[in-house]
């Protein structure tokens, strides 16, 4: 085997090699596209069923009695009463649920 016959080999081995590279990571950035997709849906869905619960929340907090009020909030874990200290990430994620990742 002469030298150029085995530099030309193992250039197609490196052609070969990058080819198949490529190839994963176009499927991978397939892959994670699509991922994001569904994710950005659901993230969408459930913003809306957050802002329904919210109005729903608001609705029946109106229509209550101030007794009613304050013997259901006496039964609530204070985490409850106060989920914005709970869970800051939520906000956090619907600010970036408009935004494309990929």
């Amino acid at each position: 085997l002469s030298s150029s016959a085995s530099g030309a080999s193992v250039v197609a081995i490196d052609n070969k090699i990058e080819q198949a590279m490529d190839l994963v990571k176009n499927h991978l950035m397939y892959a994670v596209r699509e991922e994001v997709e569904v994710l950005k849906e659901q993230i969408k869905e459930l913003l809306e069923k957050n802002s329904q619960l919210e109005r729903e929340n608001s609705l029946l907090k109106t229509l209550a009695s101030p007794e009613q009020l304050e013997k259901f909030q006496s039964r609530l874990p204070a985490e409850v009463l106060c989920p914005e200290e709970q869970s800051p990430g939520v906000a956090a994620l619907a600010q970036h649920s408009g935004g494309s990742a990929v």
